[in-house]
């Protein structure tokens, strides 16, 4: 035998009207009180009494069970469903409970009434319905409506079927110096090469609520795959080949074939400046005074002196920089040298070397100075996420600046800031004074001559402008000062000693080296800054 919830139903007779309640079968619920009540309420039957149908309900748990609710008998009832909506408008949820003796069943057709009564249109789930008019069960809750929820898309995907992990880092041997002949930060391919596939987004398809209501699928993320010169796609444009030789390189997710350009000996005289659109690969030397600019990655075999060296990829120099106090690099991507002297150094990454002596460096990823020497004497070396180096400072107590926590590149523009919005406001300060005093000899009626009327224009005009850039310089100053108070990260490593001399900045808290500090991490602690040991 099936479970069967407990149900009421109700009987008028001569004397009176009852209630007739009847027992759950094989587990199925009982009756509550509320349930009943609220019945009542809609039929509008108020004055009965409230113990005597407690009572009546705790003894319809074993039996059927009848209760006097009023002493003279009401019209006859028919068949009546009670229905809620869930609270996403996806279900409609029918109770019914059955007529009174001598009352009429629903039929099929009156119970879609009642749904379209209260709005439902869509969804009738019939099925539910037929069933229950051919087996009725009360004080039962039956789905008598159904929305569709949407079908989510799904995001366009691009696969590179080349290494486009920036962050990897060349390998360091057992005795701790760096392999600069087996860096693999470079993807080589060749031409005809599978670079890149697409799958394609897939649209979502709509649903709706049992009102009727279309619910849309959120929207997807649509890809294309986006190149530069020496590549080609296919006809559906789903796979991206190479039609060259060289290395592939991901940049603001448009990607990149690179030749490289070999010089055979040094940078100097013989070739003059490079300025290349791939990656440039020299054999010797990068003598002082020249340039090398490159939109790929930079690798120098030999020494580069008082040179400048751009890159749009990675930097490697196997034997360093000595750079005479003139010497420059840049890279949009990681520099990797053996040393680095008297020499200005930035990294869109990070910096690995095994020793900087008075040099100005900063990168947006970590410096790590390590290897066999693992030093840094003098300058002034910046990372906005951490710095690991062995020996800071020296004994002689040179002035060594390390700072971390904030984007180099965020501090150096709001430097930049700082000095035009100092610029503008000396101009229109200049100006003020000069536009007043025409203005006051026009508002005493004397005339002016067209070319000073002209200049009163410009002017006029110019201040507007320097205004307007004035509160927009302000407005992203006030940006970045508001980024750097909220950044406290960074760390600073000091695997082996650092002298005194030695400057710790991290999110602009100052820590002084006043005696030597042996195995030590540095790391912010709110206004201070915390010694941890390694």
């Amino acid at each position: 035998m099936s479970s069967k919830n407990s149900y009421f139903q109700l009987e008028i007779k001569n004397d009176g009207t009852y209630l007739k309640i009847y027992p759950p079968v094989d587990n199925g619920q009982p009756i509550t009180y509320d349930e009943i009540s609220e019945y009542l309420i809609d039929k509008k039957i108020y004055d009965y009494n409230i113990k005597d149908l407690g009572h009546a309900i705790a003894n319809a748990q074993r039996e059927i069970t009848e209760v006097k609710l009023l002493s003279v008998p009401v019209l006859p009832e028919e068949e009546y469903v009670r229905i809620k909506v869930s609270q996403d408008r996806m279900y409609a949820i029918g109770r019914f409970y059955p007529p009174s003796n001598n009352g009429s069943c629903m039929n099929s057709k009156e119970i879609m009434n009642s749904l379209t009564q209260i709005g439902i249109k869509e969804g009738i789930v019939q099925e539910n319905i037929e069933s229950f008019i051919n087996n009725r069960r009360y004080c039962e809750d039956i789905i008598l409506a159904k929305g569709v929820k949407p079908v989510e898309g799904k995001d366009a995907v691009i696969i590179y079927h080349f290494n486009t992990d920036t962050t990897v880092k060349p390998k360091v041997n057992d005795d701790g110096t760096v392999d600069f002949h087996q860096l693999n930060v470079i993807s080589s391919i060749n031409k005809g090469d599978l670079l890149a596939t697409l799958e394609p987004a897939i649209e979502g398809k709509s649903g709706y609520d049992i009102y009727g209501n279309v619910l849309k699928p959120g929207k997807v993320v649509k890809k294309i795959l986006r190149h530069g010169k020496g590549i080609h796609l296919s006809d559906d444009g789903l796979k991206m080949y190479s039609d060259v030789n060289g290395h592939a390189m991901l940049r603001d997710n448009r990607v990149f074939v690179a030749n490289t350009y070999e010089v055979p000996a040094n940078v100097d005289v013989s070739t003059g400046d490079i300025n290349y659109e791939g990656n440039v690969s020299i054999k010797g030397n990068v003598i002082t005074g020249f340039s090398v600019q490159a939109k790929g990655d930079i690798i120098v075999d030999g020494v580069v002196e008082g040179a400048t060296l751009k890159a749009g990829g990675n930097i490697i120099l196997k034997r360093g920089m000595q750079g005479m106090s003139r010497g420059t690099m840049e890279a949009e991507g990681n520099i990797i040298s053996k040393f680095i002297e008297n020499a200005e150094v930035k990294a869109g990454g990070y910096i690995t070397t095994e020793a900087i002596l008075h040099s100005k460096i900063s990168a947006r990823g970590d410096v790590t100075v390590g290897g066999k020497k693992g030093f840094v004497t003098g300058g002034e070396i910046r990372s906005a996420t951490s710095i690991t180096i062995k020996t800071a400072g020296s004994t002689m107590g040179a002035n060594t600046v390390l700072e971390v926590g904030i984007d180099p590149a965020t501090s150096d523009e709001l430097k930049g800031l700082e000095q035009d919005i100092l610029s503008m406001r000396t101009d229109m300060e200049k100006l003020m004074p000069i536009l007043n005093n025409f203005k006051k000899k026009v508002s005493n009626g004397e005339k002016m001559p067209p070319d000073k009327l002209n200049y009163i224009k410009t002017a006029t005009l110019h201040c507007i402008d320097l205004d307007n850039k004035i509160k927009e310089a302000t407005f992203r100053y006030d940006q970045l000062k508001l980024e750097l108070s909220k950044n406290e990260g960074g760390t600073i490593r000091i695997e082996n000693i650092a002298y005194p001399g030695v400057k710790i900045v991290i999110s602009n808290v100052v820590y002084y080296v006043r005696s030597e500090i042996h195995y030590t991490k540095f790391i912010r602690d709110r206004a201070d800054i915390k010694l941890v040991g390694l």
